[in-house]
């Protein structure tokens, strides 16, 4: 059996409901008033780093999603932070597929990952230039390939600020899976050696929502962990991680807003 099960629903397919017919359903409801869409959204996942950036950024809570959307008084409204709303390929891609059709056209995906490189450390910065599809979501967005891609002009971008402001980071592709306790030392090895610097869980089906509805997506992680055959060595409590997030969500800031 061919996966997704009808293989050919790329081809000329008809979605049964869209992104732009739940917008008319939420605009019908009266749930998009006032709505202007920010010309960028952060998507973050550590939800106690969101809940202090919140805290110390002033903003305004916005539908159709006011316990998930924030828009930044510093960036005049143009920058959005969305968190809270879950994990994993299909959280994110139902809130960027349905944050598109209201006109946001950029987002960049900053969280955490695990590290696959040896001599790999935790608060490292690594910016995302592919992710293997070994996730459900992506593959009824695209047709079959190893690797979903970011907007090349988008994660350029975002690079270049961070090498301008004196940041050090990798750039690399990543390892998107939807079971994080079925990542298995055979999968690691092979990973490893093909030069696969991270693991996480969402980065592949952002990007292949974005390559499908022609918007721009781009991610980079803190490392927050490693792996090795040995060992899986966590250390979500770290400040380094902290402190990699504020790096990242502060160029962030700056690209989207200038």
């Amino acid at each position: 059996m061919s996966f997704p099960n009808f293989a050919d629903k790329h081809m000329g397919s008809t979605p049964l409901v869209t992104p732009e017919r739940f917008v008319r359903h939420l605009d019908e409801r009266g749930l998009l008033d006032g709505y202007a869409p920010p010309d960028g959204i952060i998507l973050l996942y550590q939800r106690s780093f969101a809940r202090a950036l919140l805290a110390r950024e002033p903003h305004r809570a916005v539908a159709p999603y006011p316990d998930w959307l924030h828009l930044l008084e510093r960036a005049n409204g143009r920058v959005g932070v969305m968190a809270y709303f879950g994990i994993g390929g299909p959280a994110v891609a139902t809130a960027v597929d349905t944050l598109a059709a209201l006109g946001t056209r950029r987002y960049l995906n900053l969280g955490a990952a695990g590290g696959l490189q040896p001599g790999h450390r935790v608060g490292e910065l690594v910016v995302c230039d592919g992710a293997v599809r070994d996730e459900g979501l992506s593959h009824h967005y695209l047709p079959p390939a190893r690797f979903a891609r970011p907007s090349a002009a988008l994660t350029a971008e975002f690079s270049g600020r961070l090498q301008a402001a004196g940041h050090q980071f990798s750039v690399g592709p990543t390892w998107t899976i939807d079971a994080p306790y079925r990542e298995t030392v055979e999968e690691l090895r092979h990973y490893r050696d093909e030069g696969v610097l991270t693991v996480e869980m969402e980065a592949a089906a952002l990007f292949a929502v974005a390559e499908h509805r022609g918007f721009d997506a781009a991610a980079a992680f803190v490392l927050s962990d490693t792996l090795t055959e040995a060992e899986w060595t966590p250390e979500f409590g770290s400040p380094e991680i902290q402190r990699g997030l504020d790096i990242l969500v502060g160029v962030a800031i700056d690209l989207l807003s200038s």
